[in-house]
């Protein structure tokens, strides 16, 4: 039996990781600036990581949602504490696609509404609901494809206001990432998200906060949302969330409430699960993730905007993407081949910085020397 060829594959096998470093079975060492699509929050193989699953497995790895869970209320409360969301309530799942789709239902059983308003360039998951909403026409087979779902321009609040006006009675939910990361690091306005927030209030429509990619601190703060001031309704979350243990969920405000049977999970929130995931928040708060990220990003950030051949770096924390042109397109293949430096990319022309929040700026100014390097050698061949 062969694997289903469903993505092109760099032609690296990776045996170990270890912090901001993988290596090859080759014994070759890399820079990881790409996390595995954000997932590696906490740096790889933490020894913290590491200890609380080893110590869980010991115990119990696995049973239903059929019995009590302690973990999952210790996981719950950390998470409140963490985030700042102590009021809300947890649900927990298995995957970023998982929890957008449990959080569009949540909102229809809420409002007993079936319209949702997503966004240009939106990414929020593979699976029926959740690629409804991803405007990537490349993702939505025909049986995903409904008239429920109305996509608007990112970041236009004309439209926004318009779109309510005319359908308001009939919207469900508004789900926006804070970043686009698929879409390529495209930051949602504060004002923006401000209007989603007023007018999901004035028609009585759900705020769905997709933190999947963007949120568990990666921005600087825990919630990439955050930075507009106000509070969604549902804020989704997975990736950093168990730092490559499948772990995800959604946290729900009080006024939204749970009735038994609406939502389900077989293996969310499982005890290795949240043994995971209760080890990247102790870690996140020990070691100050946060506020690592917000300046190791900006040094990034300031680096990279010093740099004339680069275009339109944005993003916040250690969320970055910059826009790459033609006579650098073999740029991203190159700091890997050239520099051992793994980066991210969004089509067509974009390179995305993912990396460990506890990426040390030693290892910041490495990678900028290396794009320096490359950016000559594929300059002064394009004049030759």
């Amino acid at each position: 039996m062969n694997l289903f060829d469903v993505y092109p594959i760099n032609e690296v096998t990776i045996v170990k990781a270890k912090g901001s470093y993988v290596w090859d079975d080759k014994g070759d060492q890399y820079l990881d600036l790409y996390g595995g699509h954000a997932v590696i929050s906490i740096g790889h193989t933490h020894p913290h990581w590491v200890k609380r699953i080893e110590e869980q497995l010991e115990k119990i790895a696995f049973y239903s949602n059929s019995i009590k869970i302690p973990l999952q209320n210790q996981l719950a409360e950390k998470l409140g504490k963490v985030s700042g969301k102590e009021e809300y309530q947890l649900f927990l799942c298995n995957s970023g696609a998982e929890a957008n789709e449990n959080a569009l239902k949540l909102a229809s059983f809420h409002t007993g509404r079936k319209k949702v308003i997503a966004f240009s360039k939106s990414f929020h998951g593979r699976t029926a609901l959740a690629v409804a909403v991803t405007d990537n026409k490349n993702y939505t087979a025909p049986v995903n494809e409904t008239e429920n779902v109305i996509f608007l321009p990112f970041n236009d609040e004309d439209a926004l206001e318009a779109c309510f006006k005319k359908e308001g009675k009939e919207i469900a939910a508004v789900i926006i990432e804070g970043i686009q990361g698929v879409g390529g690091i495209n930051v949602a306005d504060d004002s923006f998200l401000r209007s989603i927030r007023s007018n999901c209030d004035k028609y009585g429509a759900v705020y769905i906060a997709d933190s999947v990619q963007c949120g568990y601190g990666r921005s600087g703060k825990f919630f990439s949302h955050d930075f507009a001031g106000v509070s969604a309704d549902i804020y989704s979350m997975a990736k950093g969330m168990g730092n490559g243990f499948p772990v995800a969920g959604i946290i729900i405000a009080p006024h939204i409430k749970a009735k038994h049977f609406q939502l389900g999970t077989t293996f969310g929130g499982n005890h290795l699960a949240c043994a995971a995931a209760l080890a990247v928040l102790e870690i996140i708060e020990e070691e100050k993730l946060m506020g690592n990220a917000v300046m190791t990003g900006k040094y990034l950030k300031d680096q990279l905007e010093a740099i004339p051949e680069l275009k339109n770096v944005r993003g916040r924390g250690l969320m970055i993407g910059f826009d790459v042109p033609d006579e650098l397109k073999d740029l991203k293949k190159n700091l890997l081949w050239n520099q051992k430096i793994f980066t991210g990319e969004a089509k067509p022309n974009v390179i995305r910085l993912l990396p460990s929040l506890a990426l040390k700026k030693k290892d910041a100014e490495q990678f900028i020397d290396a794009i320096k390097e490359e950016i000559a050698a594929l300059t002064s061949t394009t004049t030759e």
